[in-house]
């Protein structure tokens, strides 16, 4: 996964509105009082343009993931080019470099994050014998349904529980009802491979690797890039067969 370091920085001022809080219902009980903002150091409204400015900036540094001492060489590096001081290396050595190391630090926690899935599905495999799912992924059987499986066109309802493998939960259809979905698309591969293979009214457990889930893709604060998702599944409803 590479990322272009200039795609970064020309995308350093994001519109504010964002950053915004939202608003919220009224609320019947008494509301707690903010806290306090902190306090402006700077004099001017320009002053306040450029800490903006750099702040936005700042953001697109994330995906490097920098340290304290990291920041300050950023810090140099940027004085140096404000002030046309001498810099004191070779950027035209350099500049390749720094989409190395931008992809590098990237793919670190992508890795680690599937090192993690992986440990977790070798286990379940090992413990529960689960029926291999076609295409990939795991599927153990807790409660037998009856009748005649969906096929691979198929449309069907079915409540899900999904938790990462440290058991946190980032999603479930308990407060809304059955979830009706495709099985010709619109979900993830895993799902699209294990419902055909479940008969109306049974109930299961599915251990989905990143390669048949979101992949690398960063999917919000719980579901990280790289991440392999366990599902709690029952099919309540064939339909379309």
């Amino acid at each position: 996964m590479k990322l272009s370091l200039l795609a970064l920085l020309l995308s350093a001022a994001p519109a504010l509105a964002a950053d915004a809080p939202k608003a919220e219902a009224p609320k019947a009980e008494a509301k707690k009082a903010a806290p306090a903002a902190p306090k402006d150091p700077f004099k001017t409204d320009e002053e306040r343009a450029f800490y903006t400015y750099g702040f936005l900036i700042a953001r697109n540094l994330a995906p490097f993931n920098l340290t304290a001492s990291e920041l300050k060489i950023v810090q140099s590096g940027i004085a140096d080019s404000v002030l046309a001081t001498t810099p004191k290396i070779d950027l035209r050595f350099y500049q390749p470099r720094v989409q190395e190391v931008l992809t590098k630090r990237i793919e670190a926690p992508i890795e680690a994050e599937k090192a993690k899935g992986r440990a977790y599905t070798e286990k379940f495999v090992k413990e529960q014998k689960p029926q291999p799912i076609p295409g990939g992924g795991w599927y153990l059987e807790t409660k037998a349904g009856a009748g005649t499986p969906p096929s691979k066109t198929g449309v069907v309802k079915a409540h899900y529980r999904g938790t990462l493998v440290d058991g946190r939960e980032f999603d479930s259809s308990a407060s809304r009802g059955p979830y009706e979905f495709s099985l010709e698309g619109g979900v993830i591969q895993c799902w699209l491979n294990v419902f055909p293979m479940m008969k109306l009214g049974a109930k299961g457990k599915i251990v989905c690797p990143t390669e048949v889930a979101y992949g690398n893709q960063d999917k919000g604060p719980l579901i990280k890039p790289g991440a392999t998702l366990l599902f709690d599944i029952e099919l309540v409803e064939i339909v379309k067969p």
